[in-house]
């Protein structure tokens, strides 16, 4: 068992008897009154899409699935290959499988699949990534108002915001909870 604030995207856990993954959660503090956590969850065997509603302080069941690392190889007509480092046994999941994680893959990257009953399910991204940005526009000199950000392609093909003096052909940091830039590299 876990607590509710401990979910994270691509966990999987047991709800009233099935499995579910983690697909999006938002932890919600209102004013006076005890937090709770705001889940999307999505069916492992079904793919039935549901949402619940979680006290802080309740505890979720964690489901047993193994973890293991693994290296991302390469995309192969939206197969995406994934190799063990230990043994260097290859596995593939589709882009159904990912939920938007795709997004961050670069060769090499190394990260966690979870298996359950020896297939493949899903993957847990590292908290960032480095990607190096393949586009965006140059700063403008003057342009200094506070926060000011620009859109920037990255390697993947992923857009995201960066600010004014991020230049192209820099690496930055990516934050793989929120999709956002988190820092140069």
């Amino acid at each position: 068992m876990i607590d509710a604030s401990a979910l994270r995207n691509g966990m999987i856990i047991k709800v009233e008897g099935e499995l579910y993954t983690v697909t999006k959660f938002q932890l919600v503090t209102p004013g006076r009154r005890k937090a709770f956590m705001k889940v999307k969850l999505k069916g492992v065997v079904n793919n039935k899409a549901i949402e619940k509603t979680f006290s802080s302080e309740d505890k979720v069941e964690d489901a047993y699935v193994d973890r293991k690392p693994m290296q991302f190889l390469y995309n192969h007509g939206g197969e995406f290959v994934f190799m063990n480092t230990e043994n260097y046994e290859q596995v593939s999941l589709t882009k159904d499988h990912l939920e938007g994680a795709d997004q961050y893959f670069k060769e090499g990257l190394t990260l966690e699949v979870q298996f359950l009953d020896g297939q493949p399910l899903n993957v847990i991204l590292p908290t960032f990534v480095e990607l190096k940005i393949t586009n965006c526009e140059p700063g403008i000199k003057g342009d200094s108002v506070n926060n000011v950000m620009k859109p920037a392609e990255l390697e993947t093909g992923m857009t995201i915001q960066v600010p004014l003096f991020v230049d192209q052909d820099e690496i930055v940091k990516v934050d793989t909870r929120t999709g956002e830039y988190a820092g140069r590299s």
